[in-house]
């Protein structure tokens, strides 16, 4: 007979921290990520003012597509936090909607910054053509495979990880709101790529 191990704190608070393991791990997890896009902007901000010449990103981006993705991602952190209030009022039905809000706006997203990408590739501006192209792509290609990861997690738990919902109502909830501290981050990198990529002006 094999005894039943229950790990610690999956639902209730550490007395140490103050949140449960879930919660303190994704803290943890995008602290590393703060230092990952932290460099990133750090590089961009050296290689800008080191250089000679800057191109303006008003002037080669699509910046008003890219502001239409500001919206959606705004939007979609709003979806994210009211699936996340659904639960915590016992209602299934309305997290489903408003979760599934969320990953139609992170696919928005996408198809949005791909005819951006197509057009950019059908102007040759393409990574070796400039500096700023070469930060352009790399910034907004890994921001965009992080809407990608958001949304296969978001997607998981609106099918089938939301059975465990019937079994572990708390730990569910739990899973979405560390879930949503995620997806908000991404959407905060957006918000800081938005006017440095596309709206400040060249020298």
């Amino acid at each position: 007979m094999s005894a039943h191990i229950e790990i610690p704190y999956n639902m209730d608070e550490r007395p140490d921290t103050g949140l449960y393991n879930a919660k303190l791990g994704v803290w943890l997890f995008l602290a590393s990520e703060v230092m990952l896009f932290g460099a990133l902007f750090s590089s961009y901000v050296l290689l800008r003012t080191g250089a000679s010449t800057w191109e303006a990103g008003h002037l080669i981006l699509n910046w008003k597509l890219a502001m239409v993705n500001t919206f959606v991602l705004i939007g979609s952190s709003v979806t994210m936090v009211m699936s996340w209030a659904a639960l915590k009022m016992n209602n299934l039905a309305k997290f489903k909607l408003y979760m599934g809000l969320t990953v139609l706006c992170g696919i928005a997203f996408l198809v949005i910054k791909g005819i951006e990408y197509a057009a950019k590739f059908e102007h040759g501006l393409l990574p070796n053509q400039s500096t700023f192209m070469a930060i352009y792509f790399t910034m907004t290609g890994l921001h965009g495979l992080h809407v990608i990861g958001g949304m296969i997690v978001n997607g998981y738990l609106l099918g089938p990880g939301s059975k465990m919902w019937a079994t572990e109502p708390q730990r569910f909830t739990n899973r979405i709101e560390v879930a949503g501290l995620y997806w908000h981050f991404v959407d905060l990198v957006w918000i800081f790529l938005f006017p440095t990529l596309y709206l400040l002006p060249g020298k």
